[in-house]
């Protein structure tokens, strides 16, 4: 006997005065007068059944129905009586008179309600799989499947073929922290888990496949946040015997596919571009949401001699920077808000956030506002004023100290900003972001990192600067970024092993820890390497951005918490002894834990 012989949510004025029979979840359940009406609800929707009382025993049955018991109901499609129907949903003009009730399984009073949005996020993590009934969580959930089978649909009619990558590999020295795996047939040695198949798909492209793609899981033993978690997944993307601008156009084509067919928003044709000194200098970021007006403009020239050393010193500082930010309407902000935004920067380092109010430009100094106005001189306000564009009502905030801690200060204000006073325009707004830094300096370790990672390849216009001037290097690496987040990156590769070994010097990694490390693909780069560039999406924030939802734990099904554990199934937990002999390991707990027991 079938089961069911529709979907709660395709039963519809087409099937009027047919028999059906349907099984899902009591979504709720009312009794009007003597008659009984249910929701019930399945992966497709919702449909209303009525149970009359002219059935005694199915009656008495239905009144022991409880939200979310698992039934089975047959019945006859009929309309639903005039001032009844529902135009929200499908099946909103008809309802199922039920001839037949099975009740397939119980169900306890749910620790929560479904419908309760006020519940709290842990306890809705803990019991995943009710949480995951709630309409809009599979949404989200048929959403990203849709988004993966285009993606799928895609690379395969480019002629991209999908193959499998390892698990289990061996941990590398730069990046995040990796998750390892112990050994038990290599006692004392570890696997790591892969933050990323970088290694595997270049050496794909030496074994001449040209074209890889993989929807992947990745792993990364990091802070989270809300758009990270220590397992992820991104969709893998490498080429042969393309370059750059080939590589974004591709993509660009597949975003503009994917967002249209998936959610119906277009995006640009073709995306803008910034290089990233521009993005920083005018953003402040990296990965700028385009859809804030707001923009950073540099001061420092006017300020070089201002008797005032919080904007002379970083004007005077070739690593300093001094920038304003012009807020239309922002002079009427009380000065409780400012002092909150004063507190909100200094999480970036700030010292400070000096501002002026500009109240009545025709006045001159005397029509301005603000603590710092007697340690500028004219030509230094005239020349604000003017590089700013500002007009009466405006505000405007500053930034001066290292370029580092100016650029993430205001940058984040900026879209602080931009949300607290409803700059945000509607929409999508996606853009390149190219030329990166080949390296980034840190001045606590004294050495440099690669921006990308290390096997991105140099630009070829910059390669004398590699050995002397290695800040002064732009890598052949973009960034895909909407709405403020960066959903992908990529770069072209190196593919030829000296200059690999001498981007590897300027990291620190010498030759005998190059050859330890990463000697399979050094050697692999003698033997015919082609030019190989590719790029990777993080699939989870793609899905969390089209969605709305404030967090990727909304798009994955069973997500780890802020502290990277498992509420559903209580991971990580402990093993027992025995397990951890075999792996020729013994546990030695922090001091604190061990004080308390």
């Amino acid at each position: 006997m079938t089961m069911r012989t529709h979907t709660c949510g395709h039963v519809d004025h087409q099937l009027l005065d047919q028999h059906v029979t349907l099984v899902g979840w009591v979504n709720r359940r009312r009794d009007h007068g003597g008659v009984i009406f249910v929701d019930l609800r399945d992966r497709e929707g919702l449909v209303q059944v009525v149970f009359d009382p002219d059935d005694p025993a199915m009656f008495a049955q239905a009144e022991t129905l409880r939200n979310e018991f698992v039934i089975q109901v047959s019945g006859r499609v009929r309309r639903r009586p005039d001032g009844t129907e529902n135009p929200n949903i499908v099946s909103g003009q008809v309802e199922v008179f039920a001839l037949e009730l099975t009740i397939l399984n119980r169900a306890e009073p749910l620790p929560f309600q479904l419908d309760d949005d006020r519940t709290h996020e842990e306890h809705r993590l803990r019991y995943r799989y009710l949480d995951l009934r709630r309409p809009e969580m599979l949404a989200r959930l048929r959403l990203r499947h849709k988004v993966t089978a285009i993606m799928r649909r895609f690379l395969d009619e480019h002629e991209f073929i999908d193959v499998e990558t390892p698990v289990l590999t061996r941990a590398t020295p730069e990046g995040a922290r990796d998750y390892l795996v112990p050994s038990r047939t290599h006692p004392g040695e570890f696997f790591a888990l892969p933050q990323s198949p970088q290694l595997f798909k270049q050496l794909l492209m030496v074994s001449g496949l040209e074209r890889y793609y993989q929807i992947v899981k990745c792993f990364r033993d990091e802070d989270l946040r809300a758009d990270r978690q220590p397992e992820f997944t991104q969709l893998d993307i490498e080429t042969s015997f393309m370059d750059e601008d080939e590589v974004m156009a591709l993509i660009e084509k597949m975003m503009r596919q994917l967002f249209i067919e998936s959610i119906g928003e277009p995006l640009p044709d073709p995306l803008p571009r910034l290089t990233w000194a521009e993005a920083m200098r005018r953003f402040g970021s990296d990965k700028p949401d385009l859809r804030i007006p707001l923009e950073l403009v540099d001061v420092a020239d006017l300020l070089v001699d201002v008797d005032f050393k919080v904007f002379s010193g970083p004007a005077n500082d070739p690593r300093g920077r001094v920038a304003a930010m012009r807020v239309p309407g922002g002079g009427k902000m009380p000065r409780k808000q400012i002092d909150d935004y004063t507190k909100y920067v200094s999480i970036f380092g700030a010292k400070g956030l000096a501002y002026i109010k500009v109240n009545e430009l025709a006045k001159g100094r005397e029509g301005l506002q603000s603590p710092i106005l007697k340690f500028l001189t004219d030509e230094a306000i005239d020349g604000i004023i003017e590089r700013t564009g500002v007009e009466d009502g405006d505000l405007i905030f500053f930034g001066a100290d290292k370029a580092k801690i100016v650029n993430e200060s205001l940058g984040n204000l900026r879209v602080r900003l931009g949300h607290d006073l409803d700059m945000v325009e509607h929409g999508y707004r996606a853009l390149w972001v190219v030329d990166f830094p080949m390296f980034e300096y840190d001045e606590a370790d004294g050495r440099h990192y690669a921006l990308h990672h290390p096997f991105t390849a140099p630009h070829p216009d910059d390669l004398d600067k590699l050995d002397t001037d290695p800040e002064q290097v732009r890598s052949r690496a973009y960034d895909f970024v909407l709405n403020g987040y960066e959903l992908g990156g990529g770069s072209v590769r190196i593919h030829d092993s000296a200059t690999q070994t001498r981007v590897f010097k300027q990291l620190g990694i010498d030759e005998q820890e190059a050859q330890e490390k990463f000697g399979f693909l050094l050697d692999a780069l003698k033997y015919g390497a082609p030019p190989m560039a590719g790029i990777a999406f993080g699939l989870d924030r793609i899905i969390m951005l089209m969605s709305g939802a404030a967090s990727i734990r909304d798009v994955i099904a069973f997500p780890k918490t802020q502290s990277a554990g498992c509420l559903l199934t209580d991971a990580p937990g402990e093993v027992d002894a025995a397990a951890l002999r075999e792996l020729s390991i013994r546990v030695r707990k922090p001091p604190a834990e061990q004080a308390k027991q």
